[in-house]
């Protein structure tokens, strides 16, 4: 298969690169190594699949006050957002064996947006923008190969085949690019060493999804929102959906090492005991619970990131050295300059990557028309 770009990895950065690119009459590939698109956004129904009304099991706010340019965007797709439920108070765990505090609660600023059909919204509103031959799934790229017609990647899954294209939009986290694919020619020491040490966003963490019935906090004037220095859960909001499905989520405040070793059923029946302490016994009644543990996801996570880290700093400089430069370009949230980490993050890392392909392509097409074309790697 031979393409102008080949865009690796189908979450929001691929997509919403894919998105640009097709706008600017350029026709890429998304190849997607897991057997659905969204990477780290995903949003499902009890039995864990896709969901109009699911619940996010990875990222679930955005911030329209800190980054308008997202919000520009979700508006733009048609999509609907409202506020992060804090009506009511907060409760709080000090100590083992001390009963929760109850706090007044407050209006955070700026406030945390979520959207009607969960983050996933956004990727389906994406896709809708894409052929559907755009997308090649459970097609993991292994090796990316210079030659003098292009950049070949090496692909598996399915029927094994390889992709040449005149550039490559790497929309996937430095860390997990430097454990899964190899360069030919390689990578310099301080490329890889940099990628090494970029935390991956979400990778280290879990999060617990109790669903009910419906909100019974609310009732009980509670926010849903709490913080225990007890656990397993460190913090918890409401996670009730933008058409009322209730729930409960929290983060797993328990590092990789032990969550692996406690197993996921004993972890969740301590999550759902945690909640019962704090919200008392109408939270038993579940109607499901739900565990994501990214550290355990083997196209987000490396073993680096089984020791947690902090959240990803912006960096200005160069993402890739060398002859690289011309062709391969970085779009995993972690890479931009202004939100890493975070979905906005991973929008304007793939407006960075399109802006700098599309030079690319006109500078090649100039090239050829004058007669020069040549490999950068000559």
């Amino acid at each position: 298969m031979r393409v102008p770009v080949a865009i690796v990895g189908a979450g929001l950065a691929g997509l919403w690169a894919a998105s640009l690119l097709r706008a600017r009459g350029v026709e890429p590939v998304l190849v997607e190594a897991r057997d659905r698109i969204g990477g780290r956004i995903l949003t499902v129904d009890v039995d864990r699949r896709d969901s109009a009304n699911g619940v996010d099991l990875g990222p679930s706010w955005f911030w329209p006050d800190l980054h308008p340019e997202m919000a520009l965007i979700v508006a733009e797709l048609g999509l609907e957002a409202f506020p992060q439920y804090d009506e009511g108070d907060v409760l709080v765990e000090h100590g083992p064996g001390a009963p929760p505090r109850r706090y007044a609660g407050f209006r955070q600023e700026p406030r945390s947006m979520r959207l009607v059909g969960g983050t996933a919204a956004l990727v389906r509103a994406l896709a809708g923008r894409l052929p559907p031959a755009t997308i090649l799934l459970q097609a993991r790229v292994t090796g990316i190969a210079a030659r003098d017609d292009g950049v070949v990647l090496a692909v598996e899954g399915g029927v094994d085949r390889a992709v040449l294209a005149d550039h490559v939009i790497l929309a996937l986290p430095p860390r997990l690019i430097e454990n899964s694919i190899a360069f030919e020619p390689p990578l310099d020491a301080a490329t890889r060493r940099h990628w090494q040490e970029t935390a991956t966003w979400m990778a280290p963490h879990a999060k617990f999804v109790a669903l009910y019935d419906r909100p019974f906090w609310r009732e009980a004037g509670l926010s849903g929102a709490a913080q225990s220095m007890v656990g397993p859960l460190a913090e918890i909001h409401d996670a009730t959906t933008g058409a009322g499905s209730a729930a409960l989520f929290g983060f797993v405040g328990v590092d990789a090492a032990r969550r692996a070793a406690t197993g996921a059923d004993l972890l969740k029946r301590s999550c759902l005991d945690q909640l019962v302490r704090l919200f008392g016994d109408a939270a038993a009644n579940t109607t499901a619970t739900l565990l994501m543990d990214w550290s355990v996801e083997t196209f987000t996570a490396t073993v680096r990131d089984q020791l947690g880290g902090a959240h990803p700093l912006p960096h200005r400089g160069a993402w890739i050295a060398g002859a690289w430069q011309q062709s391969v370009s970085l779009a995993g949230s972690e890479t931009s300059t202004t939100a890493p980490g975070y979905l906005a993050g991973a929008l304007d890392a793939a407006e960075r990557a399109v802006a700098e392909t599309m030079a690319r392509l006109a500078r090649a097409d100039e090239a050829a028309s004058s007669g020069n074309g040549r490999s950068n790697f000559q």
